[in-house]
C-alpha cells in the first residue's frame, strides 16, 4: 500500500496522450509502458541489496548513496537536501486537478482559469496538512480509495468497450498495424520513456521506512511487497492504456495532452452521468495527491532543517501553532504557486515532469554505480555478499535508463513531436542548474563560511525522547576564535 498508494496519482490519466505523441504508434506506446517497469524492476533489485546492507536505516536513497560516497564529508546531504527544497512543488497534480476539474463541468479551459484553479486547489489541500495532521491523513485515505477504484471502473469500462458491449462501432482498429508511423528520435523515445518512469514513481517508497518494519527479516518483506506492488502496478497500467485505444482514435489520442482520460468517458458514455463523474474522480485523486505528498516532503524538509541543512532551522522545525510543519508547507506552496505562474500555462505539466525528473537521473546513475563500489570494498574486507544479491543485468540496466535519460534529450526531436512550445531542451539545463546550486551552497555552507568564521562543521548525534538516534551538523570552533560560549560547540539549531 505504500508503494501503490504514491503511484497512483495523476501520471496514469495525464501522460498516454503526451507518449503517444511524441512515440506516434500504439505498438511503441504498449512497448513503453512495458519498459518502465522493467527499468523499476532493475532499481529495485539494487535497493534490495543496498537495504540487506543497511538494515536498519530508513531514508534510502539518501543512505545508500551516503554509505557508497562518504567522500567529499556532508555532500550526499547537502545536495540531497537542496534538491528537495527546490524540487518541493506539487503543480504537476494541480494542473491536471484544473483541467479535468474545467472539462467535468464543460468549462473552456484557458491559461487564466488553470492557473487560478491550480493555485486554489493547492492553498486548499496545504491547508489541510497545515492545521491539523490527522485530518490530512484522513482526507488521503479517503481519496486513495477513490483513486483505486476509479482505475478499476476504467479498466472494467474498456472490457465492456472490447467485448462489444457499448456504442464503440469498431474497438479494434487501432490494434491493427500497431507500429505504423512509429518514430526512432532519441529525443522523442526519451521523452515518452520519462514519462512513463513518472507514472511508476514510487516504486520504491516503501524502502524510505526500513528501518520501521518489524519483521523476521525486514528486506525480505519490502522487496517481495515491491515486487507484488510493481507486478499490480504493471498490469493495471497496462490494461487502462489497452482501454484508451479501444475507444479513442489514434489521432484524437495524440492531441488530447494531459486529458486523455476524459476524452475516453466522452467517447463511451457520451455526454451521460458515467462521463461527468470520472473527471471529477480523476480530479479528486490529483487532490488526495497533493495533500498526500505535501504531508511527506513537509516532514522531510522539516528533518533537513532540524539537521541544520537549511537557513532559520528554528522556524523551519517548528511545529506550532498547530502541531504540524507549517513552515515546509508555506515554503512548498510558495515554490508551487511560482512555477505555476512562472510558465506558460499550456507547457508547465510537461516541463515540470521533466524537470523534477532530470536530476533524478543523476542520482539513480550514481546509486547504481555506487553499489559495485560497495561490493569491492565489501569484498576487500573480507565480508560475504549479499544474500539479496542483484544481478549484474539489473545494475547495469538502471543504470544504462539513467545515462540514456540523460543524453538522449539534447537530441532535437522530430518537427510535431516536442511536449513544449519553447526550446526542446530546457528542463535540461535548469535541472543542471538544479544541481550546479546545490553544488554552490555546499562550497559556500561547507568550506568558505567555516573558513571565514574559523569553525569547521562537524557532526553530532542526539537522542530524541522517544529514544532514537539521529544526527545533526554543528559548528565546532577553533580554540583561537573567541565566542560567547569560550570555544564550545555551537549547534546551528537548537534541540527540539
Amino acid at each position: 500500500m505504500l508503494n501503490i498508494g504514491q503511484i497512483l496519482g495523476a501520471g496514469i490519466y495525464s501522460v498516454p496522450g503526451v507518449i503517444m505523441n511524441s512515440v506516434g504508434s500504439v505498438g511503441l506506446l504498449f512497448v513503453f509502458w512495458l519498459l518502465a517497469p522493467l527499468f523499476a524492476l532493475g532499481g529495485l533489485m539494487i535497493y534490495g541489496e543496498f537495504a540487506s546492507m543497511f538494515p536498519k536505516r530508513s531514508g534510502a536513497e539518501v543512505v545508500y548513496l551516503e554509505q557508497a560516497y562518504p567522500r567529499p564529508q556532508f555532500l550526499v546531504p547537502v545536495m540531497f537536501a537542496v534538491t528537495s527544497v527546490l524540487l518541493s512543488f506539487s503543480a504537476t497534480n494541480s494542473i491536471v486537478f484544473a483541467q479535468y476539474a474545467l472539462t467535468a463541468f464543460d468549462v473552456p479551459i484557458t491559461p487564466g482559469r488553470q492557473s487560478i484553479i491550480a493555485i486554489a486547489v493547492c492553498a486548499v489541500g496545504m491547508s489541510f496538512v497545515a492545521l491539523s495532521t490527522k485530518w490530512s491523513l484522513r482526507a488521503v485515505n479517503i481519496l486513495t480509495g477513490l483513486k483505486v477504484l476509479s482505475l478499476v471502473f476504467l479498466v472494467f469500462t474498456g472490457a465492456l468497450v472490447l467485448g462489444g458491449f457499448t456504442h464503440i462501432s469498431d474497438p479494434y482498429a487501432n490494434f491493427r498495424s500497431p507500429f505504423s508511423g512509429s518514430t526512432t528520435n532519441p529525443n522523442s523515445l526519451a521523452t515518452a520513456l520519462v514519462k512513463t518512469n513518472f507514472a511508476f514513481a514510487g516504486w520504491h517508497n516503501a524502502f524510505n521506512v526500513i528501518g520501521e518494519v518489524h519483521t523476521r527479516d525486514p528486506v525480505r518483506t519490502v522487496r517481495k511487497a515491491g515486487l507484488l506492488s510493481l507486478l499490480l502496478v504493471t498490469c493495471l497500467f497496462f490494461f487502462v492504456n489497452v482501454a484508451y485505444v479501444a475507444a479513442v482514435p489514434k489521432d484524437e489520442i495524440k492531441n488530447s495532452g494531459q486529458l486523455i482520460a476524459a476524452l475516453f468517458f466522452q467517447r463511451v458514455y457520451g455526454g451521460s452521468f458515467a462521463a461527468q463523474i470520472m473527471p471529477i474522480m480523476v480530479a479528486l485523486s490529483c487532490f488526495g495527491n497533493i495533500i498526500a505528498v505535501t504531508v511527506g516532503q513537509a516532514r522531510v524538509l522539516r528533518e533537513i532543517a532540524r539537521q541544520g541543512l537549511l537557513p532559520y532551522p528554528r522556524f523551519f522545525a517548528s511545529t506550532k501553532p498547530f502541531g504540524t510543519p507549517l513552515g515546509p508547507v508555506c515554503l512548498k506552496y510558495f515554490l508551487t504557486v511560482f512555477v505555476i505562474v512562472a510558465l506558460p500555462a499550456r507547457d508547465a505539466f510537461n516541463f515540470l515532469l521533466d524537470l523534477s525528473s532530470y536530476p533524478n537521473l543523476v542520482f539513480n546513475a550514481a546509486t547504481a554505480i555506487g553499489l559495485w563500489l560497495l561490493r569491492k570494498r565489501q569484498a576487500l574486507a573480507g565480508l560475504a555478499p549479499s544474500k539479496y544479491r542483484a544481478g549484474n543485468i539489473y545494475v547495469s540496466l538502471y543504470l544504462l535508463s539513467a545515462v540514456f535519460l540523460l543524453i538522449m534529450p539534447w537530441i532535437p526531436p522530430e518537427p510535431g513531436h516536442s511536449d513544449v512550445s519553447f526550446w526542446y531542451a530546457t528542463y535540461c539545463v535548469v535541472g543542471l542548474g538544479v544541481l550546479a546550486v546545490c553544488g554552490f551552497y555546499y562550497w559556500l555552507w561547507i568550506i568558505v563560511l567555516p573558513w571565514l568564521g574559523g569553525y569547521t562543521i562537524v557532526e553530532e548525534v542526539e537522542r530524541l525522547e522517544d529514544g532514537a538516534l539521529t544526527t545533526r551538523l554543528t559548528r565546532k570552533y577553533h580554540p583561537s576564535v573567541a565566542n560567547v560560549d569560550n570555544g564550545e560547540q555551537q549547534p546551528l539549531i537548537a534541540s527540539t
